[in-house]
């Protein structure tokens, strides 16, 4: 009789040490989380709980597959710490309603501006709560980056405006889109745990399985059949969300979230461009403006981790024929 060999999965990648690698994973979940809002929006006539899962479903289905075909699954589905799983789901499926809220309730680039402030609820937290070395010029990058979007939001942002009216979707969507501000940190914080025992594929599985069941409990609220079009739309907006929660997931692992928080100000940039091309919004003068300074804070940091990156491999090595 022979016996099957199990498949032998890669040692768990070590944390940190790569920041290069980090900022690159977050700017292309930045690209796919975009694209998945843009999914959103044009299928928002759907319920929330609705649009959740089946973003789930179809993010979930490609996954499995793919671990299927790879022999992994089972050993994928292996976890430390089923609690922080669960945490994370019950946290991530909140803060992803009200941010699908304020997608359909808000214009594009106004839902995405409010949804400014969990980067610097990311570095406060991980200061405060993981102990990570937040140094002066992160948040002087972070300020700066935080000015770019003031900049761009300040023509867009209706609930300043005298025609603002609080009897209106709009500001429904503007109170989702600032709690989930405060879920959306959470989740990461969650996600910086988790990895330290988890590997990417896990945290990203058990998270679609996790939120599939929170969204069902919306059932009783009553779902529609999705036209054609709105079905299209919903395999669209899954796939996105898969690459989306893959590459943000393995950015945590490799670099400080204090470090990747400040390039979040890239979906700005992106959002101003889609809803130019496809929902006709014009980018303003304060748009331009405010994706320089925001790019311009990017590249520093950029800099700055390469300098320190140099510093400290300088200092494991020793004087020169030390």
């Amino acid at each position: 009789m022979t016996i099957e060999p199990k498949p032998v999965l890669p040692a768990l990648p070590p944390i940190g040490g790569d920041t290069m690698r980090g900022i690159g994973l977050k700017v292309a979940s930045i690209c796919a989380f975009v694209g998945m809002m843009v999914f959103i929006k044009i299928a928002g006539e759907l319920p929330v709980g609705e649009l959740l899962f089946f973003r789930c479903v179809f993010s979930l289905l490609p996954m499995l597959a793919m671990l299927a075909f790879r022999g992994q699954l089972l050993f994928m589905l292996r976890t430390r710490r089923p609690i922080g799983h669960v945490w994370r789901g019950f946290m991530g499926t909140i803060g992803m309603g009200l941010g699908v809220i304020s997608i359909t309730q808000l214009p594009l680039p106004e839902s995405v501006a409010i949804s400014f402030g969990t980067p610097l609820l990311v570095v406060i937290l991980s200061a405060i709560v993981l102990h990570e070395t937040v140094r002066l010029y992160r948040w002087g990058a972070v300020a700066a980056g935080l000015f770019g979007m003031v900049l761009i939001v300040s023509p867009r942002l209706t609930v300043f405006s005298s025609e603002f009216d609080w009897g209106q979707g709009a500001a429904f969507g503007v109170v989702a889109a600032i709690t989930a501000c405060f879920f959306s940190a959470a989740v990461l914080l969650i996600i910086r745990k988790l990895v330290q025992t988890e590997r990417s594929t896990t945290i990203v599985l058990y998270f679609f399985i996790t939120s599939m069941g929170f969204s069902l409990l919306t059932l009783p609220w009553g779902w529609v059949m999705p036209t054609a079009e709105q079905w299209l739309m919903l395999l669209f907006m899954g796939l996105c969300s898969f690459a989306g929660q893959m590459f943000m997931t393995e950015a945590c692992r490799h670099a400080d979230m204090s470090v990747l928080a400040p390039f979040d100000y890239l979906s700005l940039i992106l959002s101003g461009v889609v809803g130019y091309l496809i929902f006709a919004e014009v980018p303003t003068w304060q748009l331009v403006a405010g994706g320089v300074v925001i790019i311009a804070s990017g590249l520093f940091i950029i800099w700055r981790e390469r300098q320190l990156g140099r510093a400290t491999a300088r200092s494991v090595a020793g004087p020169p024929g030390g």
